[in-house]
């Protein structure tokens, strides 16, 4: 029952739409820029498997409120605000699964891109199995190519997104508010993929800072 009670309390489809407010911006964007710089830095030196693990699984123990205050306003092309992203996209997937895996199984159908192959999820993808592909890349970012990891995220955004805007467009003549609701989180996910890849690049160079 304890353990029930200090679950942080999640909506699903609206963890896009927060929006957090910090005391001193100069202050909570270098605090900002320095976790989000030794965290990564301290783990990919030595990524012991519990420590990753605890990374990966954070959203599902602590929410997002507590990474929240510190990286959710800083910029796209910087590592807090990649990170950022990252743990949202993985807490969006996992607070909602279902739809997740409907949004996957019509992005795949839809899509003539490689993104369903670079994201690594099967076509027939499953709630579980949706949940697993997120927390691998999740992983690769702590243990793995991190510009791989960003590439990988922003393909699985990209297939969503695919399988966000078919739906709105089912439903724009019968259920035109749920096909609103699809077409904003479709322009999210494109809008997130878009970061994803450029952080992925500027990585790349060594200039994600």
């Amino acid at each position: 029952m304890s353990e029930d009670f200090h679950k942080p309390v999640r909506l699903p489809g609206e963890v896009f739409d927060r929006l957090f407010v910090g005391d001193d911006p100069a202050e909570v964007s270098r605090a900002a820029h320095a976790t989000a710089q030794a965290l990564l830095a301290r783990v990919r030196a030595d990524p012991e498997i519990d420590v990753v693990d605890r990374l990966v699984a954070f959203t599902a123990s602590h929410g997002i409120d507590d990474i929240a205050e510190l990286w959710s306003r800083s910029p796209a092309n910087t590592l807090p605000g990649s990170l950022w992203r990252l743990y949202l996209l993985q807490l969006s997937i996992h607070d909602d699964s279902v739809t997740a895996a409907l949004l996957h199984e019509r992005g795949t159908a839809e899509l003539r891109t490689a993104d369903p192959v670079v994201a690594g999820a099967p076509s027939s993808a499953g709630p579980a199995e949706l949940v697993a592909v997120i927390d691998r890349i999740m992983r690769g970012v702590f243990a793995g190519d991190f510009a791989v990891a960003l590439d990988r995220a922003a393909a699985f955004c990209r297939v969503q997104a695919s399988g966000a805007t078919h739906l709105a467009d089912d439903y724009e003549a019968t259920e035109p508010e749920r096909a609103s609701t699809f077409t904003a989180r479709a322009a999210r996910l494109a809008a997130y993929a878009e970061d994803l890849h450029q952080a992925a690049r500027l990585w790349r160079r060594d200039s994600l800072t």
